[in-house]
């Protein structure tokens, strides 16, 4: 066995002393060996993840493809797990586009697309990309992330100073690492607003490195960081994507006067891969180290008999507060957060109720982090099992500072406490309010409801039972004040309505009192409850209102149905059989509707003419009510009239329509048919405007008239009319009719042709009165409409 010579340290040191601090050098040195392969394999480990959620492959797979890309890039695998942890994060744009578009920006130029930069990495860039990957997993922050790329770009391109900036909300930037500059110059430039003109922001904007290499062109153009600028003649500034809006751009300071060779921006490319890596790594959470103070905080906790959490703020590469991880807990705290109590230290806050960044505990820890003010939420219900049975808990979750950290606990508030609260919402659901008041001692008291009701100040104090009266409108204090005695003097318990005028309105109260006697049947105290009726009221008069202009409407259209009814039945007297009229049978029917208050506007016309002929007419008005029996009596007899004057049916119906067009109520339309028999030759000649065609039965069977061309009444100035010719059979039935004997809905009108056409042809009685079969199989139980319908026969001829 031998052993090598030890010497001292230095002059007098012991041998023993110097062995020990070898000793302690070598565990130092294997410590931090094992402490960064446990960071490296913490990386791929990450990494191997991130590849199996983005193509959905095996772990081993997974790793086979980093290994795959590490090799064929020419990179380590730790390199390869940066770069796929930045690739979390949006992607940055074409390195070769970006150099020459900032080449081509900043009046400097770069390698075109296909360069060798860009598809050939060289063998120092890349071994030097390896060790900043190395580095990387050390760490932490991003001030300990500027720090480790000036230490290795400083040898590498004479970099002299590091900045990194992370974008705000607001479009700014904020300077969340720096390492080269002193501290009172990073104070200066700790935030940097919107600006144009900042090269930082330019950069970020466009998503491409801005390259600054010609100091006298970039001072013009850019506000330069520096005092003085000059001393630094030389800037790269590099936009490096993270995960969701974290962006962040690195900036490299040189005080030497040249540009960036092709080699520095591939170093620096790579650089900003890696970086992307590394700040998205920053999401995942720290270890928990072992703490005494952290240990006894949770001993502490155990010992608690309440809900209650240590959180510790974790930041974002922002500098914003991102999370909060659990120091200690109670075993309480995890019957709200769905986890035991000892499963909650060293994870983080949001893995186990993600939405809780949304709700209003998380804005309470912000602003108490914020502010040091302690903070209270409102009572929440939460859903809890005891004894194996579901039921809801009412809670107030509070905040309260210690030091950096947070205490968050929940308190259960007790049936008491639940009930206090239900009361209050009583009063406040209800808008009412209870009152106290002692006979004995003259106090009163009142819950706030009461002075929100009465509108007064409860600085003022509450009013005396004496004054209450004073409160209402003169004509209601007699009755208040007379039941106040009544129960004052006889304990007589009221329930009084009445009014008082606050803020310049009238609200309408209800008061309800009773009392308390002693032993003797003194009344000692009266208990009241004050309820604000206004609304109600309010919607009482509003339905008595409505209700009487109902019956007012409903009375003024009773008499105007009334007044219509009589007029129609004065302009279409009723035969109570049928009539011969031009060697025809004509029997007619007019119902009216049994729905509504309304008269309807169908009528009908029936006469003979000079020359022995007969004019037939049937025509429905639009709208109800004593309007449309006008209507309708000024078309009846002026059709007749001008017919009988010798007028064409054509010409009759273009009067009517100019009739209308240029009637009192200029909105007026109708429809009708107007059909002359010439009982000579038995030929019908027809028009109509707008309206259904007569039906005609011959020998069984039943088929409409072919219409000719006529518009609606009232509708335009240029209507059209034609008239139409059928040649009548002995034994034929025409019958003319109004649409409320074929509309019927929800059943469509050519339904209800086919049925008429249906029931007219069906077996039938040439007797009187036979339009009452049809009528009772054609019209529904109750009527809608008016309905009008003239059944003209043409009798057989009789074989002597």
């Amino acid at each position: 066995m031998t052993s090598e010579p030890v010497t001292p340290a230095q002059p007098g040191a012991a041998p023993d002393l110097v062995e020990l601090a070898k000793i302690v050098a070598r565990q130092r040195a294997e410590l931090d060996r094992l402490r960064d392969q446990a960071a490296m394999s913490a990386v791929v480990e990450r990494a191997t993840g991130a590849e199996m959620a983005l193509t959905g492959c095996s772990a081993d797979a997974a790793g086979e493809q980093l290994l795959q890309r590490a090799k064929a890039a020419r990179h380590t695998l730790l390199e390869e797990c940066w770069i796929t942890l930045g690739r979390l994060a949006p992607a940055p744009p074409d390195p070769g586009e970006a150099t020459e578009r900032a080449g081509a920006g900043t009046g400097t130029s770069g390698p075109g697309p296909g360069s060798l930069e860009e598809t050939v990495t060289p063998d120092d860039v890349a071994a030097a990309l390896a060790r900043i990957g190395q580095a990387l997993v050390r760490v932490a922050t991003p001030q300990d992330l500027a720090r480790c790329l000036l230490e290795h770009l400083a040898p590498d391109m004479a970099a002299d100073a590091i900045m990194l900036y992370a974008r705000r909300p607001d479009g700014g930037l904020e300077l969340i690492g720096h390492a080269g500059i002193e501290d009172e110059l990073a104070t200066q430039w700790s935030q940097v607003p919107p600006l144009s003109g900042i090269a930082a922001l330019d950069a970020l904007r466009a998503g491409e490195p801005r390259w600054l290499e010609d100091f006298p062109s970039d001072a013009r153009r850019y506000l330069l960081i520096g005092e003085p600028p000059e001393r630094w003649r030389s800037r790269a500034w590099l936009p490096v994507l993270t995960a969701g809006s974290a962006e962040v751009c690195i900036g490299v300071l040189r005080g030497r006067d040249k540009p960036f060779t092709p080699r520095d921006r591939a170093h620096l490319r790579g650089v900003t891969g890696l970086c992307a890596g590394r700040l998205r790594a920053f999401d995942a959470p720290p270890e928990r180290s072992a703490d005494a103070a952290t240990d006894a905080v949770q001993e502490l906790f155990d010992a608690l008999p309440l809900a209650a959490m240590l959180l510790t703020p974790l930041s974002a590469a922002s500098g914003e507060t991102e999370d909060f991880r659990v120091e200690a807990a109670t075993a309480q705290a995890g019957d709200l957060l769905g986890r035991p109590g000892e499963e909650l230290a060293g994870r983080r806050l949001l893995e186990f109720r993600p939405a809780l960044a949304g709700e209003p505990l998380w804005w309470g820890c912000a602003h108490t982090l914020a502010t040091g003010e302690p903070y209270e939420s409102e009572p929440f219900a939460h859903e809890e099992v005891l004894a194996g049975i579901a039921a809801l808990s009412t809670y107030t979750a509070r905040v309260a500072p210690l030091r950096d950290a947070l205490v968050v606990s929940w308190v259960r508030h007790g049936s008491s406490d639940r009930q206090e609260q239900r009361l209050a919402d009583l009063q406040r659901l209800g808008n009412l309010g209870w009152a106290n008041w002692n006979l004995a001692t003259l106090e009163a008291s009142w819950s706030t409801q009461v002075f929100a009701i009465f509108g007064r100040d409860p600085a003022d104090g509450p009013v005396g039972l004496a004054g209450l009266a004073e409160l209402a409108l003169p004509e209601d204090t007699p009755a208040l004040t007379r039941a106040v005695r009544a129960l004052v003097d006889d304990g007589r318990a009221f329930d009084l309505p009445f009014r008082i005028r606050t803020s310049g309105l009238i609200r309408h109260l209800r008061l309800v009192a009773e009392t308390v006697a002693d032993m003797h049947g003194t009344p000692v105290e009266v208990h009241g409850v004050v309820q604000d009726m206004t609304a109600r009221r309010q919607a009482e008069l509003a339905l008595v209102e409505s209700e009487q202009a109902i019956l007012t409407q409903n009375d003024v259209l009773r008499a105007e149905r009334t007044l219509a009814s009589r007029l129609q039945h004065a302009l279409l007297p009723m035969a109570n059989r049928p009539v011969q009229l031009a060697g025809l049978r004509v029997e007619v029917a007019y119902l009216p509707a049994q729905s509504g208050v309304h008269v309807g506007g169908d009528w009908f016309s029936a006469v003979e003419l000079p020359d022995d002929g007969a004019l037939l007419v049937v025509g429905d008005v639009a709208g109800h009510g004593v309007g449309a029996v006008a209507t309708m009596a000024q078309l009846r007899f002026t059709a007749k009239g001008m017919v009988i004057t010798g007028s064409s049916l054509t010409g009759a119906l273009a009067r009517l329509n100019t009739l209308l067009l240029h009637s009192r109520d200029s909105h007026a339309t109708a429809t009708m048919v107007l059909a002359r028999y010439n009982p000579r030759q038995r030929r019908l000649v027809w028009a109509q405007a707008g309206h259904p065609p007569p039906l005609l039965l011959r020998d069984g069977e039943a088929r409409y008239l072919h219409r000719p061309r006529g518009m609606v009444l009232g509708a335009t100035s240029t209507p059209v009319y034609e008239e139409a010719e059928c040649r009548l059979e002995p034994g034929d039935r025409l019958i003319l009719f109004t649409d409320g004997l074929v509309e019927h809905p929800p059943e469509s009108i050519d339904r209800g042709l086919e049925r008429l056409a249906e029931a007219v042809a069906a077996p039938h009685t040439d007797g009187p009165g036979s339009l009452g079969p049809l009528l009772a199989r054609m019209l529904p139980d109750e009527r809608r409409d008016d309905v009008c319908v003239v059944d003209v026969r043409v009798p057989r001829v009789r074989v002597r």
